[in-house]
């Protein structure tokens, strides 16, 4: 028999015992081509925030339609992961958040295969309450089971909030990439 809250999170309780007004559970899937028009919103709530943290991070006119292809491609692609979450309750099988990753090849390292989260984002009600790590969670394993041997995540090097996010699941830079303008 299996649990009914299987992929789901519950919502935390904070110190005074009273339970947080997030959503009861967040239901994670993989993501299905009739999801594109509500992950392509979210994939460009993401870029426009990572716009904040650098101008180099500047979002295209053409955004909207690069993201479309992006997430067909990668939904086609057998390398690619893309998870959907779900919300419940009112929001019950609305689109409210989603992670994106491929597997590489490392060339010249071992392990030789490595899981790359390109892009993670929950809508804001969502966050705070376990969701990211339980996302975060599922992805892994979902890179485990293609043969990755270690996960990375690409991000803004700016943005704190990621870093933190990573760095308290026991993730750490490994390399960096250095950018100017010409």
């Amino acid at each position: 028999m299996s649990d009914p809250t299987e992929g789901r999170v519950r919502p935390s309780v904070s110190e005074s015992g009273k339970t947080r007004t997030a959503p009861e559970a967040v239901h994670l899937r993989p993501a299905r081509d009739d999801d594109v028009p509500s992950l392509v919103p979210l994939l460009l709530r993401l870029k426009r925030l990572n716009e904040e943290f650098d101008p180099l991070l500047r979002v295209r006119d053409d955004a909207e339609q690069q993201a479309r292809q992006i997430l067909k491609a990668d939904l086609a692609n057998p390398k690619a992961v893309v998870l959907v979450a779900e919300g419940s309750d009112s929001d019950r099988g609305k689109v409210v958040g989603f992670v994106r990753a491929h597997v590489r090849e490392r060339a010249f390292y071992a392990p030789e295969f490595e899981g790359v989260i390109l892009d993670i984002y929950l809508l804001p009600l969502y966050r705070r309450h376990g969701a990211g790590e339980y996302v975060l969670k599922e992805m892994t394993n979902a890179l485990k089971a293609k043969g990755a041997g270690l996960v990375t995540a690409e991000f803004p090097a700016q943005n704190e909030i990621a870093t933190r996010f990573y760095s308290k699941r026991g993730f750490r830079p490994l390399t960096a990439v250095q950018a100017r303008s010409l």
